[in-house]
Order: C-alpha cells, then structure tokens, then sequence
C-alpha cells in the first residue's frame, strides 16, 4: 500500500486532486476535518488549547470556535507556533491510526491531505509527498467564496502559510493549478501523476 502525502497551501486545489486519488481507489484521511474532529472530542487537547490561548476561544457550550481561535494565531507567528506543536502530535498518532485501518481494509493507497504535512513530522510516514500550488491571489479569492469571510482574513491565512518554495524544496511532486485551468484540466493532469505513483 502507498501512503501519499498530500499538501500545499489553502484554497490551492487539493480537493480536486484528491477527487482524482479516490477514483483510483485509495482512502483519504482529511487532516483538517480530523482536527476539528478532535477539538470537539479530544478533552487533553481541548485542556492543552485553552491552557495556552485561554477560555475565550470556547463558545457558550464550552467548543473550541476555530476561527476565534484563528484570528489570535494567524497573525501572531507565535501562536501558530504554539498551536502547531500542540495539535500536530494529536493528529499525528490519529493519522497513524487511520492509516492502519486503511492498510487492513486492502486499499491501494492512502492520502493524508494535510496543509502542516511536512512540519508535523507526517511527511516522513509517506511514501510520496505531492504539494499542490497555486497563484495567492488565485488562493485568496477562492478561499473568500468558499468559506465566506472577509478578504483581510483570508489574506491572514495565506500569508501565514509556507511560500511556493517550501513546498518545492519539501515535496517529491509538485502539481501546479494556474489561472488558465479548468477543473477538469487540472484534475486530468492530476489522474495521470497519481497513475504513475501508483505503478511505480
């Protein structure tokens, strides 16, 4: 079985390669979904977040409100710094769970679609790591309609992010989706990358 790292910034496009990986087969762990999984339902980490950001990143019934808590980190470097090693073990060991299970049920390949993938150390539990780039403003625009929030914080997170060059430097495969892909372009070119990873 392939574990295939899957990362790159926000709003890039990995959701329609990943689209493509599924049509050959493979499982896909979603870290962020996971994440968020786990600040609802992991109390260690839930204590470990308000220990250090305090209680007003906690709603009326005691959830961690992720973007309260974003607007402290994404323009604070520190604070980032102190999220990422809080979560990234968490969601490290559930990966590494995930994985197993995946491994068990036969499937040809894993993908753990993850934007922190190399800094959190999962990288290296991947066979392959593809990082999916995009132009910022291309990433800024699409992240503001998907998620319907103002320009200044979508602009927060992408600039709080790694630029291109990280992602080349740490990255087995780059796909590239410029200004001049559809969809379907970007998804075909996609297809073919993962074929070959796969039969390699």
């Amino acid at each position: 079985m392939k574990t295939i790292g899957i990362t790159g910034p926000t709003g890039a496009g990995k959701t329609t390669a990943l689209r493509a990986l599924t049509g050959l087969g493979a499982a896909v762990i979603d870290a962020d979904a996971m994440y968020h999984e786990l600040l609802t339902d992991d109390e260690a980490l839930k204590k470990a977040l308000t220990d250090r950001f305090g209680t007003d990143i906690l709603d009326r019934g005691g959830q961690v409100v992720s973007k309260w808590l974003g607007a402290i980190v994404f323009s604070d470097r520190k604070a980032l710094e102190d999220l990422n090693a809080i979560t990234h073990k968490a969601i490290r060991t559930e990966i590494a769970r995930r994985t197993a299970e995946a491994k068990a049920q036969g499937v040809p390949a894993v993908a753990i679609d993850a934007i922190r993938l190399i800094e959190s150390g999962v990288g290296k539990d991947c066979d392959v790591i593809v990082g999916i780039l995009a132009p910022k403003d291309l990433r800024i625009r699409r992240i503001m309609a998907r998620e319907d929030i103002p320009e200044s914080y979508a602009r927060k997170r992408v600039e709080s992010q790694p630029d291109d060059a990280f992602y080349r430097a740490h990255c087995g495969a780059i796909l590239e989706n410029g200004p001049r892909d559809t969809a379907e372009s970007f998804a075909a070119r996609a297809l073919d990358l993962f074929r070959r990873i796969l039969a390699d």
